[in-house]
C-alpha cells in the first residue's frame, strides 16, 4: 500500500514539525478509481465526493466510513484502501473552510519541489551546504512572492493568523 512506504517520513514529520501527514485528494481519487472498474467509476467518485462536501472534519470522517461500508460488500479492496487512507486524505478538513480549497491537493507543493529539483540539477554539484540553502531559499522566496501577488492569493497572512499557535509570529508583528 502506498501509505506504508512513507511511514518513516510520516513519523519524522510528526516528530520534527508537529505536523500531520496529508495525502493529495486528487491523487487518492486516481488510485481509487483504478480499483472501481470502468462501470463503477462515476458512482464511486460521487460516493466519495459526498465525504469531501461535508462542513467539518468529523462529519467528513463519518461520511467517509459510511461510503467505505457501502462499498465493502461489492468492492472490498476499495473499501480497505479507503480505511487505510482516511486520516491522510481528510487531513485538510482540520483547517478552516476558507483554506480547504487550497489544501486538499498537494499539487502546488509538488510543482514547487519539481522546480527545486530542476534548478538544483542544472547546478549539479554544489561547493558546500550554504550554497544549496541560498539557491533553494531564493527559489522559495520567488515562489512566495508569486503566491502573494496572484489574483487568487494562495493564502493571506490575515487568513492564517487565527490558526497560528506561535505568539511570536503574529500578524501585527509581521505587518509592522
Amino acid at each position: 500500500m502506498i501509505s506504508d512506504a512513507h511511514e518513516g517520513i510520516k513519523a519524522s514529520v510528526a516528530k520534527v514539525m508537529t505536523a500531520s501527514w496529508q495525502r493529495c485528494r486528487v491523487h487518492f481519487m486516481r488510485n481509487v478509481l483504478a480499483h472501481a472498474g470502468r462501470s463503477g467509476r462515476r458512482v464511486v467518485s460521487a460516493f466519495i465526493a459526498t465525504a469531501f462536501a461535508q462542513e467539518d472534519a468529523e462529519a467528513a470522517r463519518q461520511q467517509w466510513r459510511r461510503v467505505a461500508d457501502q462499498l465493502r460488500p461489492k468492492v472490498p479492496k476499495l473499501a480497505a484502501l479507503m480505511d487505510a487512507a482516511e486520516t491522510d486524505v481528510l487531513a485538510y478538513m482540520g483547517f478552516p473552510a476558507a483554506h480547504r480549497a487550497k489544501l486538499h491537493s498537494t499539487n502546488p507543493l509538488e510543482r514547487l519541489n519539481g522546480e527545486i529539483k530542476r534548478r538544483t540539477e542544472v547546478v549539479g554539484i554544489f561547493p558546500d551546504e550554504p550554497s544549496i540553502r541560498r539557491l533553494v531559499g531564493a527559489i522559495l522566496l520567488e515562489q512566495n512572492d508569486e503566491w502573494a501577488v496572484q489574483r487568487c492569493r494562495y493564502m493571506t497572512l490575515e487568513s492564517i493568523a487565527p490558526i497560528g499557535d506561535d505568539p511570536l509570529v503574529s500578524l501585527p508583528n509581521l505587518a509592522v
